[in-house]
């Protein structure tokens, strides 16, 4: 149960006050629903406030903080601007203006009356201005105007002033909690203690030091969760699975495991028998063969007497892995089953029978699979596939649906930078698919403007004449499927227009039988043109699709580039993919798109694109299931994990885990950033 202490700072943002149901809304668009997320909602930049007696064109085009007394009102027509003519002290003129609401303005600014404004000044002809001042005070209350003032991320209906104004108030509501760094580092970094890092945080601009604090504690209770989920898994006893390879010797394989497969599938074996259950993390690129590798997992598990569960994290994909199962494992004996949400009545049933008496021996499915009515008979073997959509808890309570816990592989088709996969990872260990299996061909990458849509066209037409198939992925529009639905439905109409019912369409909000008789379609050739939003991104896989076109290429993450264009290049024909990108682009994503024409190593691509986006989002993905770095920036977590990982072993080793001084500290901190599931664990290990 998360201690008291903390409650202040987890109530819901309308504690605060001024907040009504009008301003939660802005609020809760920026993730901002309890006190917490303000005070971990931190300044991305400051606003130098120049205090001045008199006005100086020299500092035009910059903020500045002056006392002023407004002397005459100006409107040009009935539409134009309304200024306020104002003169400092030695009678120089600045014109204040606005663009709506003159009378608001006159309130603001009644002639005759001293006032300090402060805002950006700027040169209009031959006259110094200020658009719309960001205040407007009186003079006695000039002081609390703050020399330097924060900027914060905004959303619309949010003034930068106003959550100012909330994480103030957030701020008085921080508690003195005890300190949980190890003293010795604590020292030798010269960081404040959490509250004041956190009053610094949001009010001084030279702030370093407390930012760099915040970010520590965040890796540190990051890493200590990872380790106390690891060692509570440890101490559990698994089942230990030794197969005698009657079912793999029999499996029919398309080609000879590459040397990398056949390294992971010796350490997985290796794992799978002993008693301490597998916690193992494989990485692969796209098409690196990380299917076949799950298959030898489950058929080791099947032939030592235990099943097996395969979780996927949609349904396109749960899919797509049962049909490749159970056309490879046809003939040996082996009962594959199904289970999603769509699977219902006598159906859903007859599964849930199998599982239980072990007449089935793998199950497929999405999270589904470990819903409270689901019991199997003898889980020996869990595999998580897509691993950064679930989290920690999530792949834990998979491991609870067994009486001894069952070992553990997950996997990921986006490679993640080396530092990154020991904080999101850090409790597993880790294999890497670094070869690609033979035939596979690289994949030619173009950068086209957006100008050559109908040359673009005419290609496809071209390549669909020819008998071949293509993705087109439309656009990103914003943080909306029902925006990004409608682009893909628009894109979908006018190709139609061209070529007729060999245009399919599927998004995220099409029902799954709708979604899986398109798919069925475009796999069997009668359509040509899968028009898609990233629904597609993991779960399909056409050989003939020899053709991806991604509209709009300089709004998508590189993770998400790489895991796109992966649905090409499945056969043994040559595969294009064609960038579309707008005309304005910034260096980031000019140098995104170099990157993606330039490579095919998913592994390079990742490292690259953590350097490119700094602290923007990790893997330009939302890692749904996972706790998110709010306070670290990537470059931070490089830098920190090091020492929040020893940090964390010598609390578990030398320090007496969380019952300790400074473990009960840490407990606390565990909560606060609501990595708490490690307490549990613990607890029930």
């Amino acid at each position: 149960m998360r201690p008291d202490i903390l409650n202040p700072l987890f109530a819901e943002v309308e504690v605060l006050k001024g907040v009504g149901p009008q301003l939660a809304k802005p609020l809760k668009r920026l993730g901002l629903e309890r006190v917490v997320d303000v005070l971990f909602h931190l300044p991305v930049n400051w606003i130098e406030r120049k205090r001045v007696e008199l006005l100086d064109m020299a500092d035009a085009g910059r903020v500045v903080t002056v006392e002023v007394t407004p002397v005459d009102y100006r409107q040009s027509g009935a539409r134009g601007p309304f200024r306020v003519q104002a003169t400092d002290k030695a009678g120089n003129y600045l014109s204040l203006t606005y663009f709506n609401n003159p009378g608001w303005a006159k309130k603001q600014l009644p002639l005759g009356e001293p006032k300090v404004v402060s805002g950006r000044m700027e040169m209009y002809g031959q006259e110094l201005q200020m658009v719309h001042p960001d205040h407007v005070l009186p003079p006695a209350e000039a002081a609390a105007l703050p020399a330097y003032e924060p900027v914060y991320p905004l959303s619309e209906g949010l003034t930068n002033y106003r959550l100012g104004q909330l994480a103030g108030q957030a701020l008085a509501r921080v508690p003195v909690l005890p300190e949980w760094i190890e003293p010795s580092l604590l020292e030798r970094r010269g960081w404040p203690a959490w509250g004041a890092s956190l009053q610094l945080a949001h009010r001084t601009h030279d702030r370093d030091a407390a930012r760099e604090r915040l970010a520590y504690d965040e890796v540190f209770a990051n890493q200590l969760a990872l380790t106390l989920v690891r060692g509570a898994a440890r101490r559990r006893k698994g089942v230990p699975l030794k197969g005698d390879g009657r079912l793999r010797d029999r499996l029919q394989l398309p080609y000879a495991p590459t040397g990398a497969q056949a390294r992971t599938i010796g350490e997985i074996e290796g794992d799978l028998q002993q008693e301490m259950p597998m916690l193992r993390l494989l990485q692969g690129d796209v098409g690196s063969g990380k299917t076949l590798v799950a298959l030898m997992a489950l058929l080791i598990a099947v032939e030592a007497g235990a099943q097996g569960a395969l979780l996927a994290p949609t349904e396109i994909l749960a899919r797509q892995h049962f049909d490749t199962l159970s056309r490879q494992l046809t003939g040996l004996g082996v009962t594959v089953a199904i289970l999603t949400g769509r699977e219902k009545g006598r159906t859903r049933d007859s599964t849930l029978m199998g599982l239980a008496d072990g007449s089935i021996d793998i199950l497929v499915g999405t999270h589904a699979i470990f819903q409270q009515a689901v019991t199997y008979k003898r889980l020996g073997l869990a595999v998580v596939d897509e691993q950064h959509r679930f989290g920690v808890a999530q792949r834990m309570m998979l491991a609870a649906k067994a009486e001894r816990p069952p070992h553990l592989l997950v996997m990921t088709a986006t490679p993640i930078p080396r530092t990154l996969t020991l904080a999101q990872y850090g409790e597993m260990d880790v294999s890497r698919l670094d070869e690609m299996p033979p035939g596979r061909q690289p994949i030619e990458t173009r950068v086209l403007s957006s100008e050559k849509l109908p040359d673009v066209i005419a290609g496809l037409g071209r390549h669909v004449e020819a008998g071949g198939q293509a993705y087109w992925v439309c656009p990103l529009v914003e943080e909306s499927e029902a925006s990004d639905q409608a682009a893909a439905e628009e894109r979908a109409q006018l190709l139609k227009l061209r070529f007729g019912d060999k245009v399919g369409l599927v998004h995220g909000r099409m029902k799954g039988p709708e979604k899986d008789a398109v798919m069925a379609d475009f796999a069997g050739g009668r359509v040509a043109v899968l028009v898609a939003t990233t629904v597609i991104e993991v779960g399909v896989d056409v050989p003939n699709a020899t053709l991806m076109i991604i509209e709009g290429a300089d709004r998508f993450g590189l993770a998400q580039l790489h895991q796109l264009r992966g649905r090409v290049g499945r056969g043994s024909g040559k595969s294009t993919c064609l960038l579309l990108r707008g005309e304005a682009l910034s260096e980031t994503a000019r140098a995104r798109l170099s990157l993606m024409r330039e490579s095919n190593d998913g592994f390079r691509i990742a490292e690259e694109d953590l350097r490119l986006r700094g602290g923007g989002e990790i893997l330009g993905t939302k890692q749904s299931g996972e706790a998110q770095f709010r306070l670290a920036s990537p470059e931070q977590i490089g830098e920190l994990i090091g020492p929040a990982t020893d940090d964390a072993r010598l609390l578990v080793d030398r320090d007496g885990g969380l019952t300790g001084p400074r473990g009960q500290a840490a407990r606390t901190l565990l909560y606060l950033f609501e990595r708490d599931a490690a307490v549990g664990l613990l607890r029930s290990g």
